[in-house]
């Protein structure tokens, strides 16, 4: 790192020129971060004691959950701390750990749902050989491999960003440090990093958003087939879920690194980063849960424990 960027901080203007409406803006951030905390541990908890949902589709929902958990705790609690002391600066080291954390967290739940996709794919398509194909072995190499690839996906992107050298002025455009706002920042040329995350962005998101589509349209096919009215009810509520969210989170990262981003499309980036910052996590929880009976039984179940030992704690 060049010595004239040791001793400086970046200052994420984001909300900060709101000046009516602050402590609106921080209960809502605050709300939405609690909520998807407690929604993901939630189904974490449930998935982890529940016997009735160890199977493929809850263990990657369980990790989808728990890279929820880190992608909204190193977002959120950095606005929540903005908005009480006022002061929008970040320290490099908290910078580049944010571009690392969501970098490899956004690749990883890519790659997730992309296996995810396959999963209903053979579970709706090949059922009679899917606890076959789709073993506890497999389900642990395909989430390792998920998790593997978003570490050397974002470790590669963060070592070009890392010894750019930044002259000035420090102001970030958004509400966290964005890789590409941050590249805009360097006086050092950053053809070799905008070009890898070009690279990157198409080789990872547009693949695994047409592998996803592909596998459902044949699992729509296959759902046609299926002559049982309550059979096809189950499958169409399960892949629905999954496909909302897979719709809003393609959606929103297609828009913003994929798609060029040049004049009045690139101020609404801010906007669209809410979608899979801040909606994303707390739908999962909801969506995943909500219309899923198994999932439904198994937080009463948490629950009744918890109110339980609760009362048992008051009485002595």
């Amino acid at each position: 790192m060049d010595n004239k960027t040791i001793d400086w901080k970046f200052y994420l203007q984001g909300f900060q020129d709101i000046h009516s409406g602050k402590m609106v803006i921080f209960l809502f951030f605050l709300m939405i971060y609690i909520t998807a905390l407690a929604g993901n541990t939630l189904v974490i908890a449930a998935v982890v004691t529940s016997p009735i949902l160890h199977s493929p589709m809850y263990f990657f929902i369980c990790n989808l959950s728990f890279g929820e958990i880190i992608f909204t705790s190193n977002i959120i609690p950095n606005v929540l701390g903005s908005f009480l002391t006022e002061d929008g600066t970040i320290s490099i080291e908290g910078c580049f750990t944010q571009i690392f954390l969501l970098g490899y967290i956004t690749v990883t739940e890519c790659f997730l749902l992309t296996i995810m996709s396959y999963d209903r794919y053979l579970a709706i398509c090949n059922p009679l050989q899917y606890y076959t194909l789709m073993d506890f072995k497999l389900c642990r190499n395909l989430s390792m491999g998920a998790w593997a690839g978003g570490l050397i996906i974002s470790t590669a992107s963060c070592s070009l960003v890392y010894v750019l050298t930044f002259c000035g002025p420090y102001i970030v455009d958004h509400y966290f440090c964005d890789f590409m706002l941050v590249l805009k920042l360097s006086c050092s040329d950053t053809t070799m990093a905008d070009l890898e995350t070009k690279i990157f962005s198409v080789l990872v998101i547009l693949p695994s958003f047409i592998f996803v589509t592909f596998t459902y349209l044949c699992i729509i096919k296959a759902i046609i087939k299926i002559p049982s009215s309550t059979s096809k009810q189950k499958a169409i509520s399960t892949c629905s879920s999954h496909l909302s969210v897979v719709s809003m989170y393609y959606g929103s990262l297609i828009a913003i690194y994929v798609a060029p981003n040049q004049g009045h499309l690139y101020n609404m980036n801010k906007i669209l980063s809410l979608l899979y910052t801040i909606v994303t996590p707390i739908s999962n929880p909801i969506i995943y849960s909500l219309r899923n009976q198994e999932m439904k039984n198994s937080f009463a179940k948490i629950f009744s424990w918890l109110f339980s030992s609760n009362n048992v704690a008051q009485t002595k």
